[in-house]
């Protein structure tokens, strides 16, 4: 391995010696997508790091963190990126912040120039793709971690475990199922689920644990609906229930969103079809996000201690043993707040 060089890279890749380096060294004359993905298939072919990054990571430590999230404008983010921050922060340590939007190969992209940065450790946070190309990228992403953990880095993952990582995994289905436990105990028995986009885990996870209890209970849901996992998913994804189930006014269902911000964008699409909340229609979400503290009616949800999630993040990539794998479960607690107080409750 540590005999690979650039020229063995260009001659695997078929390309110039020059544009390899330009692939993997950074530069702002880009090569062809092909040339690109070429360069970067011979490089983890050879197990190619270039001396640069060796030299960086084999050194002394820098005291930078990069901390890698799909959207910093979601509160779900943003609040696990406090709670990353305050710790480093107590450990001397600068953190350097990245965003993909939900594309795995632009978190390839971000990793690979943290490692140009020479940061101690990289902190992952997202959920994974359910695609073929997304297995693709995530294969094409362990094996990047694995060498930069090789190279002496260490990594923290916040979502679903990937190889060789200490990874925070929130138990999305047993949170979820509590929910619709919960819903159901307090007279509930129509519900509709907006189930984000079925490319991701945990959207599927969250979707799948709230309606294998539904069933367990002896119902099923009204509709499941995809969209977007954002606040303008929610409203489509709540404007597409409207139109094809017509709900009245005092319909008394229960609209589970699997994260809060689609529920927040589902209840103002119920405002705008003139229905209210909970008078007419129930709504529940998934995180408790800091800024539902300001939201009335008060949402229902399951509850992760989400700045705690990125401080042990942290904490977990800095240990003296990080280099060894484990996976902490975070289990959810199920907040029940005015959106899903049922009609005969406020008779």
């Amino acid at each position: 391995m540590a005999g690979v060089t650039l020229t063995d890279v260009a001659i695997r890749a078929g390309v110039s010696q020059a544009t390899a380096s330009r692939v993997l060294n950074g530069s702002s004359r880009r090569p062809s997508p092909a040339a690109v993905e070429a360069v970067r298939q011979a490089a983890e072919e050879l197990g190619y790091v270039s001396n640069a990054q060796a030299r960086a990571l084999a050194g002394a430590q820098t005291g930078l963190v990069g901390l890698v999230v799909h959207d910093i404008a979601d509160p779900y983010f943003s609040s696990i990126a406090s709670g990353v921050q305050v710790e480093a922060a107590q450990r001397d340590r600068q953190v350097l912040l990245a965003t993909t939007l939900r594309s795995t190969e632009q978190e390839i992209r971000v990793v690979e120039a943290f490692l140009s940065h020479r940061t101690d450790a990289i902190v992952l946070v997202g959920s994974r793709l359910h695609t073929d190309d997304g297995r693709r990228d995530q294969q094409r992403l362990t094996g990047l971690l694995e060498r930069y953990r090789g190279l002496g880095g260490k990594v923290a993952v916040i979502g679903q475990p990937l190889p060789g990582t200490h990874t925070i995994a929130p138990e999305n289905r047993a949170g979820a199922a509590a929910l619709a436990k919960a819903l159901i105990e307090q007279g509930t028995t129509d519900f509709v689920v907006l189930a984000g986009p079925q490319k991701l885990a945990t959207a599927v996870e969250r979707t799948n644990g709230f309606v294998r209890e539904l069933r367990r209970a002896g119902h099923k849901p009204l509709a499941v609906v995809p969209g977007e996992f954002t606040r303008d998913g929610g409203y489509e994804a709540a404007q597409q229930m409207i139109a094809s189930i017509r709900p009245e006014r005092r319909w008394g269902a229960c609209v589970f969103a699997v994260n809060d911000v689609m529920a927040l964008g589902a209840m103002a699409a119920f405002r705008a079809a003139g229905l209210r909340t909970p008078r007419d229609v129930l709504v529940a979400g998934f995180d408790d996000i800091p800024t539902l503290r300001d939201h009335d009616p008060g949402l229902s949800t399951v509850g992760l201690p989400l700045h705690e999630m990125g401080r042990r993040a942290i904490e977990m990539a800095l240990a003296p043993d990080a280099r060894e794998q484990s996976v902490t479960r975070v289990a959810g607690r199920v907040i029940l707040r005015a959106s899903t107080k049922p009609p005969r409750a406020r008779a």
